[in-house]
């Protein structure tokens, strides 16, 4: 079954906040990518996951980039990484100084992947740890396919990250594409979210559809900040269809405000100062 997001939806996916809650207790989320060119990737994703009401977001980057990130937003908490690419050494190094208590990772925005099996290891541990795992970008090859299959992940690529992971094109036809989304997340017990000018979320049952008029979007970034949405949703939320689903609409929402505000001139990071605009009206407190 198909169904177009709205508001209503959307409350029901976000949970509330208790009053009496603690550092940690509204999410824990770590971010993993950048690379030399890309430094900026990983940096929006770590600021939309706070935006979006993580209480601790941790980011790991090359070493080369540390200090510039650093130097950008006294919020972000940066972990370096020893190698420029995504090494087996790196990840080793990863598994063994993150913290026990994050819920939920986001991996591969502006990333370099060395070899493949250091991302398959990656992926692996994280998963046997019970993390809840957003993949975007470099992190989206075929061979983690394998690995995925019946826990919490969602996959959220666009129509190239689309065809390098599942080996096929999405159609351009609206129904086709809806149908060949399911019936890969069906194949390989994951959520799929389709990025495009209507977004495609499904994990193979349901499906949702997120319809949106902002051309603006197009400007680079702004995946990087919807996977930081994610894995905070996925932090919040154990069940990655509505976490996606939700990540996906208030994406969206802040897109909208900045192009009602900026016009077809928007950047990245007018989204992110968006979002608790686009979120506020879903907070609950109890």
């Amino acid at each position: 079954m198909n169904i177009v997001l709205s508001d209503d939806i959307i409350k029901k996916f976000i949970p509330s906040r208790k009053i009496n809650s603690r550092k940690g207790d509204n999410g824990v989320v770590l971010v993993i990518g950048g690379s030399y060119i890309y430094h900026g990737a990983p940096v929006l994703a770590s600021l939309a996951a706070i935006k979006a009401g993580a209480d601790l977001v941790y980011t790991a980057v090359p070493k080369i980039i540390v200090d510039p990130i650093r130097s950008y937003s006294p919020n972000l908490i940066v972990i370096p990484l020893m190698d420029p690419k995504l090494t087996r050494g790196t990840v080793n190094k990863l598994l063994g100084s993150i913290p026990t208590s994050i819920d939920a990772v986001t991996l591969g925005m502006g990333s370099k992947i060395e070899d493949k099996i250091s991302l398959q290891i990656l992926i692996s541990k994280l998963l046997d740890r019970g993390i809840r795992l957003s993949l975007d970008a470099g992190s989206l090859i075929a061979d983690i396919l394998p690995l995925l299959h019946d826990n919490n992940v969602v996959v959220t690529p666009h129509s190239g990250e689309f065809k390098r992971l599942f080996g096929l094109i999405p159609p351009l036809q609206l129904t086709d594409r809806i149908s060949i989304v399911e019936k890969l997340a069906n194949q390989n017990s994951i959520v799929i979210l389709l990025k495009g000018s209507i977004d495609i979320i499904s994990d193979g049952t349901n499906t949702y559809i997120n319809q949106k008029q902002t051309p603006s979007m197009t400007v680079g970034g702004t995946g990087d900040i919807l996977s930081g949405l994610v894995a905070t949703m996925l932090a919040k939320n154990k069940n990655p269809l509505e976490a996606a689903s939700v990540a996906v609409f208030i994406n969206g929402k802040a897109g909208e405000l900045a192009q009602n505000k900026y016009g077809c001139h928007i950047i990245a990071t007018d989204l992110i100062d968006m979002l608790p605009h686009a979120m506020k009206q879903y907070d609950v407190i109890y």
